[in-house]
Order: C-alpha cells, then sequence, then structure tokens
C-alpha cells in the first residue's frame, strides 16, 4: 500500500467529499471551512443523479462528479471524507487506501473492524498511527456519550452504564427530515415504518435475536473499541420528532466515590464539553439551543441515590456535527499533525 506521506511533509492537501450532495456531505464542507483546514484541490463526488450539480465552496463553484475507481489516483487525493453508506465505503475505501489516500470514513462498514481504528479525537487520537488507510468515524450517539463519559472513567472507573437516546430525524438523512416535515401535513412516510410527527418510535435500524436494534448495538461494541476495555453498557435507542441533534439519558454507576462539584469540575477542564446546569434558571442543553454547534453539551447533572456511587446525565448534541463531520475533520487534522511530525 501506498504512502505518500512518508516521502515529503504537507502543508496543503487534496481533499475529497464522498457523499458531496448529503446532510453530512454539506456539514464536511461546512467545517473544514470553520477550522480552516488546508486544502490545496477540492473534489466532490455523488452518486449518478447528483452529477452535474454545484456545491459553493470557499467563494468557488465545484462540480459534483461520479466516483469512479479511478477517482481517487487520477486526482491525487490525499484525504478523503466518505459518507455515502456502507456499501460505497466496503467497496471504494480500499480502492482509495491503495493510492495512498487516507480514506475517514463516517459509515458502519469498518467500525468494528480490527485493523481499522475507530477514534474520537479527545479520546483516542493516537489510535490513528495504527491506520492501514482507513479510519472510521463512531456512530453519532457513540460521539457524544464517549465524550462526555471518558474524563469521568479516568477519575471514578465506569461499572456500568444505561443509556436511553432520543435521536432526531436528520440522523436518518434527508428523508427522515422529509418525513417529518410531511408529517404535519398528514403525508405518509417513506423512511420510517410509522409517522414520526407527533411520535416517538422505539427502533433504530433493524432487530437482531436478542431484541436489540444495530443501533444499540453500536453504542455497545463501539463504547468497548474505543475504551479498550469491557466497559458494561446498555441501550435504548428512539427516534424521536427532531429535526437535528440528538438528546441522551445517561445514567452512569462507578466503581469509585465523587462529588458532584468534581464531575462539573472535570467537565469544566475537558476541551469539547459544555456545561448548561443552572436549574434555578431552567437552564439545560435542548437541540435548539445546540444546533450548528461543535461541542458536548451537558446539563441535569445530579447523583442517582438508588445506587452506591450513581449519577445521571442529560447530553445533548448536534448530531451532524460533532455526531459527524466535525468528528471526522477532527481526524483529518489528526492525520496531518502525524504525518507532519505533530503532537497528538
Amino acid at each position: 500500500m501506498k504512502n505518500k506521506f512518508d516521502k515529503q511533509k504537507k502543508t496543503k492537501y487534496n481533499v475529497g467529499i464522498v457523499g458531496a450532495s448529503g446532510i453530512i456531505g454539506h456539514e464536511f464542507l461546512n467545517v473544514l471551512k470553520a477550522r480552516n483546514f488546508p486544502i490545496e484541490k477540492l473534489f466532490l463526488f455523488a452518486s449518478k443523479k447528483s452529477v452535474g450539480q454545484t456545491i459553493s465552496f470557499n467563494r468557488k463553484k465545484y462540480v459534483i462528479q461520479e466516483l469512479t475507481i479511478r477517482s481517487f489516483e487520477e486526482n491525487q487525493i490525499d484525504i478523503a471524507l466518505f459518507s455515502a453508506g456502507a456499501t460505497i465505503s466496503k467497496k471504494f475505501a480500499p480502492l482509495a487506501a491503495c493510492t495512498g489516500c487516507v480514506v475517514v470514513d463516517n459509515s458502519s462498514a469498518w467500525r468494528m473492524d480490527s485493523t481499522v481504528p475507530l477514534v474520537i479525537p479527545e479520546i483516542n487520537p493516537n489510535d490513528i498511527l495504527k491506520h492501514k488507510g482507513i479510519i472510521a468515524n463512531p456512530n453519532c450517539s457513540t460521539i457524544q456519550a464517549l465524550v462526555v463519559l471518558y474524563p469521568l472513567h479516568k477519575f471514578f472507573k465506569i461499572k456500568r452504564v444505561i443509556i436511553s437516546t432520543y435521536q432526531a430525524v436528520s440522523g436518518a438523512g434527508s428523508q427522515g427530515i422529509e418525513d417529518l416535515l410531511n408529517g404535519i401535513k398528514n403525508i405518509a412516510p417513506k423512511k420510517f415504518r410509522y409517522p414520526i410527527f407527533n411520535n416517538c418510535i422505539p427502533q433504530i435500524d433493524t432487530f437482531n435475536d436478542l431484541g436489540y436494534t444495530k443501533e444499540e448495538v453500536k453504542l455497545m461494541n463501539e463504547t468497548k473499541k474505543i475504551f479498550h476495555e469491557d466497559i458494561k453498557l446498555t441501550a435504548t435507542a428512539v427516534r424521536v420528532p427532531v429535526q437535528n441533534c440528538h438528546c441522551e439519558s445517561i445514567n452512569v454507576e462507578f466503581e469509585k466515590n465523587f462529588d458532584i462539584a468534581h464531575v462539573i469540575e472535570i467537565f469544566d477542564n475537558t476541551h469539547g464539553i459544555r456545561i448548561l446546569n443552572n436549574i434555578n434558571e431552567s437552564e439545560y442543553p435542548m437541540p435548539i439551543n445546540v444546533n450548528g454547534k461543535d461541542q458536548v453539551f451537558v446539563g441535569r447533572i445530579r447523583r442517582d441515590f438508588t445506587v452506591e456511587n450513581g449519577l445521571n446525565l442529560w447530553v445533548v448534541a448536534d448530531n451532524t456535527r460533532k455526531g459527524a463531520a466535525t468528528n471526522a475533520v477532527q481526524i483529518a487534522e489528526l492525520v496531518r499533525r502525524s504525518q507532519n511530525g505533530g503532537k497528538l
């Protein structure tokens, strides 16, 4: 496998976006611009139905191209951000990697592959050093939960976690948003099995033989891989009639004792977390005050008195930003830093 970065340090990169016409594809571009990622040339790829469409980025218009097996080598792409589904990623990510391109994949295709790092930069940045051309972006619900849980785990050691998610329709793509908006007009859903407007659906993805959905299993398994520990975690994932931003109720039991003031201090000193926890003023994270933000917001911080060392948290994050695009671009920044001799 080629590694073009071994030859020389780079100041700017040829960047490819796979799935450029989708929700996350647009957010990739927004985050690349916001974080001033050093781009030499930009290439946008999507399916045939989107080919020829134009997207503006940094005052220039780019034409969406069809993704082919030669796209990465012909364009000498250094880093590619994928968000076009597992089937596309399974086919094209290895082809890209063989050209020396580093792929950051947002699908479920590679997350549990033992040869592919699964990375949240605030938690396990050094895992990118093990990559062989592909780095996986975790599931959106996993990212926001672990950004909050990991710093607590370092101090108090997690014994058990129970997570209930309240996930926005944008997590199901543009069709999910359409179902919500069409539901207001009493139009039958196309993406979801049941109407999502004025409803909550306690199923995200398909069920396994044990009664858990794939979304719930992702949370359990990805946590273990990212933490490099056998964390005991159970989850219930629910789709709710909110356009964007996932919410999570997290109940965690620790092995060590803690006090709430110390928990808040830990959060306050952890990059990527913002606290909204003023119950006297009814201040807490909600989709309407988190939408478009890159941080993970936490509030309703309180003890669970039913167990010795229990804690309840309410966690909200923009699933299209930190839950997908921002985390992916942060990984690309780590790749850049590592290839140029910087500290991770």
